[in-house]
């Protein structure tokens, strides 16, 4: 294994934002969308309880648990040799209390083989952050618009309280964080907030002024049925590409032509 493909680790990704250099970040959910984002060469991977909307067809995050986050988290970790693995701590599984947060968090990290957790809050958190630190295990904040809390923000509405938001930053990153993401906040305080922080900020609808980006791998690939949020940018069509395979195949098949010799044992 050269320098270039050894795993990613948690300095490192702190080493990127200290160099100037970009991270990328993208969800998986599954071993072969895993192996396959791993391949490609981005930082980190994800394993986002945006599952629960991408996977499971609800419409939030709030019914995902714990054991699903650890069964995907298994699958993806078991595909991944290269980019640092994140799982996300689902709701309410760091809101009960110290020990049993980090009971849940240490529980991930047993089971999925996974580097990091990843877990929604502010100053309100930086207790539960710091214990899990101290426990040896590597957090990433998440603050901004907060999918866990939709219902208590009124909606997926951009962040724009200055003010809040870069305490809570900073609450964060003096309880230890490694990094912390930064969702749907408007631009130049996503960029006041990655000046004033030494840790690195992961941007999803906050701008390019952020030390990284992630995504929802589905969007990326134009997998999303309906509504795809602004700061999505689709880099293919599969959702017209697996259309026109699947209409094939069906044709294929009422016509007779498959399967044909080539797919047939003598």
């Amino acid at each position: 294994m050269t320098s270039d493909d050894r795993p990613i680790t948690v300095p490192d990704l702190i080493a990127m934002k200290s160099a100037g250099r970009k991270i990328s970040v993208l969800t998986a959910y599954d071993y072969t969308m895993a192996r396959l984002v791993d391949a490609a060469g981005v930082e980190a991977i994800l394993v986002g309880d945006s599952l629960g909307m991408v996977v499971q067809g609800h419409a939030n995050t709030l019914p995902v648990t714990l054991k699903q986050m650890i069964y995907h988290g298994e699958m993806v970790a078991r595909a991944v040799r290269r980019a640092l693995v994140i799982v996300d701590m689902p709701f309410p599984s760091f809101h009960l209390g110290i020990n049993k947060s980090v009971g849940n968090a240490a529980r991930i990290v047993k089971r999925t083989g996974c580097q990091a957790v990843k877990l929604e809050g502010g100053g309100e958190q930086a207790p539960v952050i710091a214990a899990m630190v101290s426990a040896g295990i590597p957090v990433m904040g998440h603050v901004g618009l907060r999918p866990q809390s939709v219902h208590q923000l009124g909606g997926y509405r951009v962040q724009r309280d200055a003010q809040r938001l870069l305490a809570d930053a900073k609450a964060v990153e003096q309880a230890g964080a490694f990094s912390i993401v930064l969702e749907c906040t408007a631009a130049e305080i996503a960029d006041r907030v990655t000046a004033e922080l030494s840790i690195p900020t992961i941007g999803i609808g906050a701008g390019a002024g952020c030390d990284g980006q992630v995504l929802v791998l589905n969007d990326l690939l134009g997998l999303t049925p309906g509504h795809v949020p602004r700061h999505v940018k689709a880099a293919a069509d599969l959702k017209g590409e697996i259309a026109r395979a699947v209409t094939q195949y069906r044709d294929e098949v009422r016509a007779g032509t498959f399967p044909g010799k080539e797919q047939t044992f003598r």
